[in-house]
């Protein structure tokens, strides 16, 4: 599979494949007048549309699943997109396996967290502006024109939270790329409620098997948060640009992340956000990784012979960034789980 380059697709990779809190900012909040600043932008990707229909699927997404061992315990890599379709489930059996051999589980963020309301409410309340400028002078006339249509063409859907396009000026420019994204993928039928790490953290509740966070919630949002003025500017003209493209990056890389085609993600995607946005890619991916594989290495290492699922963004599983080649860099023995790839 080859995806189609022409186009920038860097924060739909971010949403998508990358960061479990957008998954937050679009689930956390409840429409609730009267609307503060925060709640109302949040309630902007959280309000039910008639989505586009998409897609129906007929066989189970091939997974990003790897297995990594040494001599008594293993962990299992499982690459989530964080916001998923109906007809992505049943997952492969591989999957299911990989759970019942599981006796922990372990995601970017704890299950609990990741669902409480208080996370989408820190994401916004990070991006309120403080200086007293508008988003629209950050942004110049030609940006600000390009959000203005977006916002009459998304009218109803703001309306319905009781939104204007004018009240996202009180936020960042990350922050609201981040719900032109989302909104996006949200009126295409994408849920964030089945998203991979809501249903696998409901799936361990439901068996009563531990499971914690690789890093918080906070952690995240410091993450976007911390990106430099013209890097969160360029990110949000890239996502008024997605939102008037149509559906086509969308919908290929979520064909790509269901084939499980490593090389599709890693050379039309991850190259992108490497080279489009160095600061961010090296902030939420290299450092990320960088920062898990001790906590991941502690799995393997425990006395008890209990074996570890790990699932998280998948664009942290794959190539020389991504920990699957770092704990092979370790001398870990890793092997790809997928029963419907016509190799390992």
């Amino acid at each position: 599979m080859t995806l189609n380059r022409r186009r920038p697709r860097a924060l739909l990779l971010t949403a998508a494949l990358a960061t479990a809190t957008f998954v937050g900012a679009a689930t956390a909040a409840t429409p609730a007048p009267p609307v503060g600043a925060a709640t109302a932008a949040i309630n902007l990707a959280t309000t039910s549309t008639t989505p586009t229909q998409a897609p129906a699927e007929t066989s189970p997404p091939v997974p990003l699943l790897w297995k990594v061992s040494d001599e008594d315990n293993s962990i299992y890599l499982l690459g989530s997109f964080h916001l998923l379709l109906p007809g992505d489930y049943p997952l492969s059996r591989d999957v299911d396996l990989a759970f019942a051999d599981a006796e922990k589980l372990l995601f970017e963020i704890a299950p609990e967290e990741l669902a409480s309301p208080q996370l989408g409410l820190q994401m916004a309340q990070a991006a309120m502006r403080t200086d007293g400028t508008t988003l629209d002078q950050e942004l110049g006339p030609e940006l600000a024109a390009k959000l203005a249509s977006w916002g009459r063409e998304n009218a109803a859907q703001l309306a319905a939270t009781g939104l204007n396009v004018e009240f996202l000026q009180r936020f960042e420019p990350w922050f609201v790329g981040t719900m032109v994204t989302v909104t996006q993928m949200m009126a295409l039928g994408f849920d964030p409620s089945i998203g991979l790490d809501a249903h696998m953290g409901g799936r361990a509740q439901a068996k009563q098997k531990p499971s914690a966070g690789l890093e918080t919630g906070a952690e995240q949002i410091a993450f976007l948060d911390g990106m430099e003025p013209a890097e969160q500017v360029q990110m949000l003209e890239q996502a008024l640009e997605q939102a008037g493209s149509g559906t086509d990056q969308l919908l290929e890389l979520h064909a790509a992340w269901r084939a499980g085609d490593v090389q599709a993600l890693l050379e039309g995607t991850v190259a992108e956000m490497r080279r489009d946005f160095p600061v961010l890619y090296q902030a939420i991916n290299v450092e990320r990784n960088n920062a898990w594989l001790p906590k991941l290495e502690a799995r393997l290492r425990e006395e008890d012979e209990d074996d570890t699922l790990v699932v998280v963004g998948a664009m942290h599983l794959l190539g020389e960034d991504g920990v699957v080649e770092k704990l092979r860099a370790k001398g870990y023995t890793v092997e790809r789980v997928c029963s419907a790839c016509a190799s390992p």
